[in-house]
């Protein structure tokens, strides 16, 4: 199958670096081999008040999953992590797996949208996928990473490790 799926990992409780680590072992154990990963990068939470920066990273991924199986399989990394979900909202956590892109393939379903709907609007997001793929066209808006990301409003300071 050999599909091409963009993950961004990130956290900001614990160890960031060692969760990181543990999130990329666990990723090529259970998702599929890591093709190119972006820098690390640090910001302060979005979407919320939080006491620690988070770190972030994206990966592009081969696999022979099917969407909704990485979904999954993130999910249960991330629950191995410690992640813990309570209610709704943004929150502070080890670890958060977000699929940004599947291929070019666009999906809209109850449990996963994709490309990831916030991507384009989230400058922690958008500049460690410029770093690897600034040509990549998202599906939907038909527009490279690096001019999404030049046109983006988001002021939140993104700093390189």
């Amino acid at each position: 199958m050999n599909n091409k799926v963009y993950l961004l990992i990130g956290g900001n409780l614990g160890d960031r670096l060692k969760l990181l680590k543990a999130a990329k072992k666990r990723i090529e154990m259970y998702v599929g081999k890591i093709l190119q990963e972006s820098s690390i990068y640090e910001t302060v939470a979005w979407g919320f008040e939080a006491e620690n920066d988070f770190l972030n990273q994206v990966l592009v991924v081969k696999t022979d999953l099917k969407p909704l199986e990485v979904l999954d399989k993130c999910q249960e990394i991330e629950y191995k992590l410690d992640r813990v979900r309570t209610g709704s909202g943004y929150q502070s956590r080890t670890m958060d797996i977000d699929i940004l892109f599947y291929d070019d393939e666009i999906i809209q379903n109850v449990r996963l949208t994709i490309p990831h709907p916030k991507l384009h609007l989230r400058r922690f997001t958008l500049e460690p996928l410029a770093e690897i793929s600034p040509e990549y066209i998202h599906p939907v808006l038909k527009r490279s990473i690096q001019k999404i990301l030049d046109k983006s409003t988001d002021a939140t300071e993104v700093n390189k490790l």
